[in-house]
């Protein structure tokens, strides 16, 4: 196993165990409706997008036939789907949520109403976070070469796939971004919705 398959091991369990460890810890300082928007978001990821992309169902390679056997024993195919499913509800969601929170000076108002602000923060956040995996943790799963499945939050599938831009020799392709381009939109409105109740 090499330094760099070590390092995206430990950053998939971590991302994917500690906000959910976080979010039974700290159950009774956090907001009630926090639990019930981790679920619904892992399924949104799930069905959106990771499942299809993890086992290639509809003209995509799986998972295993595009990284290395080290990867393929210590992310088995199938749980990836679900670690990368709990680090989307987790360290990007409500990581996402924090971060509106915390640039809004605490404001709570935000979860009560629309505010495009707040929506600009988690956008590049969530945005920005997928750049950076598909730029230095995922590269060699993601890279040219390598079919990923269409799959409804990715709904151009191969059909219109361009690169959007390479840097040191990796590639960004737009069928990677588009799930992150939707999602903020949905855990935005998932945040209002669950916090109105």
């Amino acid at each position: 196993m090499t330094v760099e398959e070590i390092r995206i091991v430990f950053v998939v369990y971590v991302s994917a165990i500690l906000p959910l460890m976080l979010i039974l810890f700290l159950r009774n300082k956090i907001p009630s409706w926090i639990p019930k928007f981790y679920f619904i978001i892992f399924l949104i990821c799930a069905f959106g997008w990771e499942l299809w992309f993890n086992f290639g169902i509809l003209n995509g390679d799986s998972v295993n036939l595009r990284r290395s056997e080290s990867l393929n024993f210590w992310l088995p195919q199938n749980i990836n789907w679900i670690l990368n499913s709990m680090a989307d509800a987790g360290t990007i969601s409500i990581g996402g949520l924090l971060l509106m929170w915390l640039f809004s000076k605490k404001n709570t108002e935000i979860f009560r109403q629309w505010s495009w602000g707040s929506f600009l923060i988690l956008s590049i956040w969530c945005i920005g976070q997928n750049l950076f995996v598909e730029m230095f943790l995922y590269h060699d799963q993601l890279s040219l070469g390598k079919q990923l499945s269409w799959a409804p939050l990715s709904p151009l599938g191969q059909i219109y796939n361009p690169i959007l831009f390479e840097f040191q020799n990796r590639t960004v392709m737009l069928q990677t971004q588009l799930p992150w381009v939707f999602t903020p939109f949905l855990i935005y409105y998932f945040s209002i919705k669950f916090n109105k109740k």
